[in-house]
């Protein structure tokens, strides 16, 4: 299983302003060419049930999970029902910070395939920083990413 954590730098957003972008799921088809299709069922005022499909390589991946959400802490968390993949939770969290506001994305993911995760997890992890990236950048406009525990360019990309 691999873990993976970013935090991504969004100048002059507030928290809040990011936070509302990033908890409308069905406007992320539109604004991040990531992510192909997002159906929202809405299950309580904080918890939602949504079916996700996005691009990995050259394929696509579909999942479908349960979203909580917390206004007030700014958070999303996520748990993963069922899917292409064997594991796939975490979350996101909003906070501000010096000349705008940060997000902190974690997930766990399992591939599930035992005898290849050495070769397809690494390629997942990088497929996901770079579409979790993407989705920030398409929702939110300029984002950088400042801190990340897998290999990829700190500071890249606006």
């Amino acid at each position: 299983m691999r873990t993976v954590r970013l935090r991504l730098h969004v100048p002059h957003k507030a928290a809040s302003q990011v936070y509302a972008a990033l908890a409308d799921f069905e406007r992320y088809p539109e604004l991040c060419d990531a992510v192909k299709n997002v159906a929202v069922t809405e299950v309580s005022e904080n918890l939602i049930v949504s079916a996700w499909e996005v691009t990995f390589r050259a394929g696509l991946l579909r999942w479908t999970e349960q979203d909580t959400f917390d206004p007030g802490a700014l958070s999303i968390t996520f748990r993963q029902l069922e899917g292409d993949v064997a594991v796939f939770d975490g979350s996101w969290k909003c906070v501000d910070a010096a000349q705008g506001s940060e997000i902190v994305f974690s997930a766990r993911l399992d591939m599930g395939i035992p005898s290849l995760a050495d070769a397809l997890e690494p390629i997942a992890v990088r497929t996901l920083v770079d579409n979790i990236a993407s989705i920030v950048r398409g929702l939110v406009g300029s984002a950088e990413l400042v801190a990340s525990d897998v290999a990829v360019p700190v500071g890249s990309g606006s």
